[in-house]
C-alpha cells in the first residue's frame, strides 16, 4: 500500500510498505492507529514511542496531543489499512511539511513552534565532489 511517512523533522515522503512487519519497521516498533480526522485515514505510530523516548514528530488535533516518532498516514478499508488515494496524499504532505519543535505543552495539546522540514534523504540533491585545486 501506498502511505505517506513522516518522520520528525523531515518533509512528508510517500512510500510502498506491505504487511505488519513492514508498518512495525516504519515506525520502529509495535503499531497503534489514530483517527483524529473525519476522512477515512488513519495515523499509524509506535505505541511504545513514549517509554522508549522518540523525538517529537507532529501536533494532531481532535484531543490527541502530538505523535512522538516517525509515523504514516494511510486510507482506511471496510477491514484494514489501505493506500492514501492520490488527493489525500497532497492534502497531508501540506499539512504535515512543516517540521515540528516541542516547546512545552498546555493540558494535552502541545505548544510547537513550526519550522522548514529537512528532506528525506531520497530528495537530497546530489552532492558534488570537491574541486580539487588545479584541475
Amino acid at each position: 500500500m501506498n502511505v505517506l511517512v513522516v518522520e520528525p523533522g523531515m518533509a512528508p515522503y510517500e512510500k510502498e510498505i506491505n504487511g505488519l512487519d513492514e508498518m512495525q519497521a516504519v515506525v520502529g516498533g509495535p503499531i497503534t492507529a489514530l483517527y483524529p480526522f473525519e476522512e477515512m485515514v488513519a495515523i499509524v505510530a509506535n505505541d511504545e514511542a513514549l517509554n522508549m523516548g522518540l523525538e517529537f514528530n507532529r501536533s494532531v488535533e481532535g484531543g490527541y496531543g502530538g505523535v512522538f516518532g516517525t509515523f504514516f498516514v494511510c486510507g482506511l478499508g471496510e477491514e484494514d489499512f489501505c493506500s492514501l488515494p492520490p488527493e489525500q496524499v497532497e492534502i497531508f504532505k501540506k499539512k504535515y511539511h512543516h517540521a515540528e519543535i516541542l516547546l512545552g505543552a498546555q493540558g494535552n495539546e502541545p505548544i510547537t513552534m513550526k519550522v522548514e522540514p529537512r528532506r528525506p534523504p531520497s530528495q537530497e540533491p546530489p552532492k558534488r565532489p570537491p574541486k580539487t585545486p588545479g584541475r
